[in-house]
């Protein structure tokens, strides 16, 4: 498990959402993999990131079976966490139609790290 700042902690651990269009990878679009900021795990492909206008990374698609979906807390949204940790990474909303596969994973930037692509990747 990597070492969290207080600010990735608030996030991963505590549930909390950093502020709109301040995350480090709202407008962010170099090749390469997202991977979940405490444990590593592949979590979302360059290829799958749009710009919904919304102030945090958005993705419409995950890697296979790195992301789980649970009821949120509020009682109408759905959370989005690490399927390997169980860090807190956001919210899925469906019926947008941003993108033609019709899904947002809505993700803090905090939540996640990114590897860039190399030669050999």
């Amino acid at each position: 498990m990597m070492s969290l700042t207080s600010r990735e902690r608030a996030v991963i651990e505590e549930k909390a959402t950093e502020p709109p269009f301040t995350g480090e990878y709202v407008d962010h679009w170099e090749e390469g993999v997202y991977v979940c900021k405490r444990c590593e795990a592949h979590l979302y492909r360059f290829s799958d990131k749009f710009d919904a206008h919304c102030g945090w990374p958005s993705f419409d698609d995950e890697v296979e079976g790195a992301v789980r979906r649970i009821p949120d807390a509020d009682g109408e949204r759905t959370e989005i966490v690490c399927a390997a940790c169980g860090a807190h990474l956001g919210h899925v909303f469906a019926g947008e139609g941003f993108t033609q596969k019709n899904i947002r994973h809505c993700v803090n930037s905090l939540s996640m790290r990114f590897m860039p692509q190399t030669d050999n990747s």
